[in-house]
């Protein structure tokens, strides 16, 4: 029997909107006994909201957050060790009364973050992360290739990638003979996207 990882992603959903948690993405990879479930999470709005308004609280303290570069508080996950663990056990529980895995016993849920390079998957992911740098891959050529990384804006469903914010070979990124060389990728047209950390 097959897994629907559709039906997967939308009870993890459930149980992710009681924690205040949003599902990132959802993957079913492997066979047999070594089969794997992984569940990405990160807090939903208001809880990158709080985490918003405590960093800025926290400003100028000893207490207050290191972040990578070029990221702001709100755009980080924020999520626990905590958060995963019950949200995992929760889901574990959820996944096994309502058999959603068959052969429930020969596979292995792994909850995390998604991290800082993680993916973007729909318009509020490019939205949220707009002035990032990322890389994309495209389903066609654009401008010569098909992966592209710059400083991302994302605007009416065109994810805009500014090119000359990356160091080409031999040339610093931004310096002063440096213009603004933008690159026009419809949404549509994307096959993958993920956040380049600058650290």
């Amino acid at each position: 029997m097959a897994v629907e990882v559709d039906k997967i992603r939308t009870a993890a959903e459930r149980v992710a909107a009681s924690h205040g948690l949003e599902v990132v993405d959802v993957t079913f990879t492997g066979a047999g006994k070594f089969r794997s479930l992984q569940v990405f999470i990160e807090k939903n709005a208001a809880g990158r909201a709080a985490m918003l308004t405590q960093a800025e609280e926290l400003a100028g303290t000893d207490d207050a957050p290191v972040l990578p570069r070029g990221v702001a508080a709100e755009a980080l996950s924020g999520v626990t060790h905590e958060d995963c663990a019950t949200f995992a056990q929760d889901f574990g529980t959820l996944l096994d009364v309502e058999d959603l895995v068959p052969g429930s016993q020969e596979y292995t849920l792994e909850v995390s973050s998604p991290g800082i390079d993680r993916k973007l998957f729909k318009a509020a992911d490019y939205e949220r992360f707009a002035g990032s740098l990322v890389k994309v891959k495209t389903f066609q050529p654009m401008n010569g290739q098909k992966v592209l990384t710059g400083r991302m804006r994302f605007e009416n469903g065109i994810v805009k990638l500014d090119l000359a914010a990356v160091k080409q070979k031999g040339k610093k990124p931004g310096g002063k003979n440096a213009e603004e060389k933008m690159i026009e990728i419809p949404l549509a047209d994307v096959e993958k996207a993920e956040i380049v950390p600058e650290i």
